[in-house]
C-alpha cells in the first residue's frame, strides 16, 4: 500500500515537473524578469494583428484589408532596450504617432531605388541603416559614417539602436530582441515588412551573404573634419576598412544577395538583415508608394548607400576633356545653373577647389540652425 502511495506521488512530481516546462520565468542582473511560453501559438504576422505591452507602452495595430496591410503605431518597441539618454546619444525615446500602409501583393520591378527608410519591424520601429554624420574634408571629399565603426560613439544598444532627435527609437542593423521574440525554430526569421510590401527576415545561420565588398586602394582627402557637439579632426587616409558607406561597394554574385540585401527563395522575394554591410537593404527592388529621394550611383549604377558626390567624382563624371576642370558647356544639372557662383574667380571654369568650398557652403546654409547632437 506504501508502495503504491508513492508511486503515485512520483508520477504526479513527474506530471507537474513536465507542464512547468512549457513556460520559464527567469531574472537578468538588472533585476528585471521575462517569461517565455514555448507551447503559445505563434502570432501570423501576414495577417491581422496587434502587439500591447504595458512594461514598455507598445500599441501596434496591424490590419489587412484587400491589397493593403496597414499599421498604426506609437512606435514604442516591445522590448527592452539601453539606456537613453546616454554618453553617445543625448535622445530620450517617446511615442510616435505612425501609419504606414504596405500592399500585400507586392510588385518586384528589378530596379534598386535607393531608401532611407527600408522598412518597419513587426512592432513598429522603423529600420534606417544609413546615419546623418558626415565627415567633411577641405579638399571636396566628404564621407558618410556607418552607425557600426569605431570612430564616433554613435550610442547604440544591444538591438543595434538608437533614438533620434524626435524620439523615434530605430533599428541600424539586426534587432536582437525582434529576432528573440518572433523566432519560431526556423532558420529565417520574420522581423519586419519592406516599404514595398517584402517582408523582411533575418537568417540565424548566416546563410546568405551580401555581394558587397570592402574597395581596394586608400581614401583621399585633407585637413577633415567631424562635427556634432564639437568639431574633431579626422583622418581618413588609410584602406577602406568599413567606416564609411562609401568604403563598400557591390559586386553582383559575390554573395547570395543583390544590391538591396534581397533574394528569392522558393519562388518569393525577401530581404534579409545581415550581420554584415549593408546590414538594412539601403534600396528596395519592388514599386514603393511613397516618394523617396534617390542617393548617387557608383560605377556599376547601383546606389551607393547614403554618399552625396564629392567634388573630386562630380569633376571626374563631367570633364569631358580631361582637363580637370569643368567648362560652362561641360557642368550639367543645378552645377550648370550656378555656374557663375560656383566659379569664384571669373576665369570661366569651375576647379575641384571652387566646386568644394561651393559644396561645403552649401551644407553650412542647409544646416543653419539645426540641433548639435547625435543626428541619426
Amino acid at each position: 500500500m506504501i508502495n503504491r502511495y508513492l508511486t503515485i506521488c512520483i508520477l504526479l512530481i513527474v506530471l507537474l515537473s513536465c507542464k512547468s516546462n512549457t513556460g520559464t520565468h527567469s531574472h537578468d542582473s538588472e533585476g528585471e524578469h521575462s517569461h517565455s511560453h514555448n507551447t503559445e501559438t505563434p502570432i501570423n504576422y501576414f495577417g491581422n494583428y496587434s502587439l500591447i505591452n504595458e512594461d514598455y507602452g507598445t500599441k501596434t495595430f496591424v490590419t489587412v484589408s484587400g491589397n493593403t496591410r496597414k499599421m498604426v503605431t506609437n512606435a514604442l518597441p516591445n522590448h527592452k532596450t539601453g539606456a537613453f539618454p546616454n554618453q553617445g546619444n543625448p535622445n530620450r525615446i517617446s511615442a510616435q504617432n505612425k501609419t504606414y500602409t504596405f500592399p500585400v501583393k507586392p510588385k518586384y520591378t528589378g530596379e534598386a531605388q535607393w531608401i532611407r527608410e527600408p522598412g518597419i519591424a513587426l512592432n513598429g520601429v522603423k529600420f534606417e541603416p544609413g546615419t546623418a554624420e558626415v565627415v567633411v574634408c577641405d579638399t571636396g571629399e566628404n564621407y558618410r559614417v556607418e552607425a557600426f565603426q569605431d570612430l564616433i560613439d554613435l550610442g547604440l544598444d544591444f538591438n543595434h539602436a538608437h533614438v533620434q532627435p524626435t524620439g523615434a527609437y530605430h533599428y541600424h542593423g539586426s534587432p536582437t530582441s525582434v529576432i528573440e521574440n518572433s523566432d519560431t525554430g526556423q532558420d529565417l526569421v520574420h522581423v519586419g515588412f519592406a516599404h514595398d510590401g517584402f517582408p523582411m527576415y533575418y537568417s540565424k545561420s548566416g546563410a546568405y551573404k551580401p555581394s558587397y565588398k570592402l574597395l581596394d586602394g586608400n581614401r583621399e582627402g585633407e585637413d577633415c573634419t567631424y562635427t556634432a557637439r564639437e568639431t574633431i579632426d579626422v583622418s581618413v587616409g588609410g584602406h577602406h576598412d568599413g567606416t564609411y558607406g562609401s568604403d563598400f561597394e557591390y559586386v553582383e554574385g559575390y554573395g547570395d544577395l543583390d544590391a538591396c540585401n534581397g533574394i528569392n527563395i522558393n519562388g518569393q522575394y525577401m530581404y534579409l538583415v545581415t550581420n554584415e554591410f549593408p546590414y538594412v537593404s539601403r534600396c528596395l527592388m519592388g514599386e514603393v508608394e511613397q516618394e523617396e529621394r534617390r542617393g548617387p550611383q557608383n560605377r556599376e549604377g547601383v546606389n551607393r548607400p547614403g554618399q552625396r558626390p564629392s567634388a573630386t567624382d562630380i569633376i571626374k563624371q563631367m570633364d569631358a576633356n580631361k582637363d580637370g576642370k569643368l567648362s560652362e558647356t561641360e557642368a550639367k544639372g543645378p552645377l550648370a545653373d550656378d555656374f557663375s557662383k560656383v566659379d569664384a574667380n571669373k576665369d570661366g571654369f569651375i576647379s575641384k577647389e571652387e566646386l568644394a568650398k561651393g559644396q561645403k557652403q552649401n551644407k553650412e546654409g542647409r544646416q543653419g540652425g539645426r540641433p548639435q547632437g547625435n543626428r541619426n
